[in-house]
């Protein structure tokens, strides 16, 4: 995964957003963790990992890796916005690991980010977010190509008021 090349996007992004909602002298981290976390809740959901009670398996796969992708979207806009630059870390180390579990683990990681808000808490969001990619079956060609193409969508609906 070519990450200076999607930090270069997302960096793009903000400032269009930024600019068009004249947001630049807001500080975004609070509202940037939130929405980190409400799309997480909202892959957890595609997966349906935690839901006990259905018989409904998950979304297809093109669905769940959309989701995961606006959750790098907020990752990767957090790193901007407090100046750290993600490591890519291997993840083959997982097998027997929880899907559910790992989304448990990222909730905490993530508030333990708000709380500290330094690079080493920051890049361990990112990797156990990585983690939780690879446990889905996503490669790193799978999520760029995917990244890019959320981007351009994120794009579109700038310009036609989302």
């Amino acid at each position: 995964m070519n990450i200076e090349k999607l930090m270069d996007m997302q960096a793009a992004l903000d400032e269009h957003i930024e600019k068009k909602h004249a947001l630049h002298n807001e500080d975004l981290v609070e509202r940037k963790i939130l929405a980190l976390l409400v799309e997480l809740g909202e892959l957890a959901n595609e997966t349906r990992c935690f839901k006990f009670w259905s018989l409904k398996g998950p979304s297809d796969k093109d669905t769940v890796l959309a989701e995961y992708v606006d959750g790098i979207h907020f990752i990767l806009s957090l790193g901007i916005e407090k100046g750290f630059m993600p490591k890519v870390e291997s993840a083959s180390h997982l097998k027997g690991e929880d899907v559910t579990a790992q989304f448990i683990k990222i909730y905490g990681s993530i508030n333990e980010f708000r709380v500290q808000q330094e690079e080493p808490a920051f890049q361990a969001v990112f990797t156990e977010y990585l983690r939780l990619g690879e446990m889905l079956g996503f490669s790193a060609v799978d999520v760029e190509a995917a990244y890019v193409s959320k981007n351009e969508v994120n794009y579109e609906r700038q310009k036609n008021g989302y």
